[in-house]
């Protein structure tokens, strides 16, 4: 875990500023992990970057979810109008590297040890992919959910990027009205939203509150 608090929001609108002041518009490989947190993300920093949307998600089961998820995105996509044009790319769908990392972390709460694999999983292959393209940045959509540890996935970012060689943008999405701007722009373009995270352990955790829940009335 990070040792202290640091705002990545400032850091982002910084980097933004200082492009502004030379005329830059970057390019940035943007990791989502579904259609809504998508949303606000991509109305944002599309004023200020060339932005191509990665989708991969090994983690999320079943696979009629993952599919339903990135159709929904690719919607979202297609008809959110921007100031510069959002490409898509959908990374394989490999459930098993998921598996493989999370091997020994089953029984780990969401947001423990095994979360922070599957962030090194996704944001990894991210960064390895924006280098290869040759992206100025790689950030993630993740940081917006108010259940994802921001601090946890900008170092994660941060280290990825540094054994990929490739700059990682700093951001905590869900500052300044971010995550509800996300659900107004969800219910604005009827994007379905998820109950659960994504993978089959959230999933059990979501069933397990249900559960618990029904049986209190």
């Amino acid at each position: 875990m990070p040792e202290a608090y640091h705002n990545y929001q400032r850091d982002l609108s910084y980097i933004i500023r200082w492009n502004q002041r030379k005329g830059n518009v970057p390019t940035l490989l943007m990791h989502a992990c579904c259609g809504p947190c998508s949303t606000y993300c991509i109305e944002y920093l599309s004023q200020f970057f060339h932005i191509t949307i990665f989708y991969y998600n090994p983690n999320i089961a079943p696979a009629e979810e993952y599919a339903h998820r990135v159709e929904e995105i690719k919607r979202f996509v297609a008809t959110f109008k921007t100031k510069y044009p959002v490409k898509f790319i959908e990374g394989e769908y490999d459930p098993k590297k998921f598996y493989e990392i999370a091997r020994g972390l089953e029984e780990e709460k969401e947001g423990g040890k095994r979360c922070r694999k599957c962030f090194e999983l996704r944001l990894g292959e991210t960064a390895r992919l924006a280098k290869e393209m040759g992206f100025d940045f790689f950030t993630t959509t993740l940081s917006i959910s108010p259940k994802k540890d921001e601090q946890v996935l900008n170092v994660v970012a941060k280290e990825q990027g540094a054994i990929y060689g490739i700059k990682a943008l700093p951001a905590d999405f869900k500052r300044k009205g971010g995550f509800n701007r996300s659900v107004e722009l969800s219910e604005e373009y009827c994007l379905y939203r998820q109950e659960y995270c994504g993978c089959v352990y959230s999933l059990r955790e979501y069933e397990e509150r249900i559960k618990k829940q029904n049986e209190g009335k």
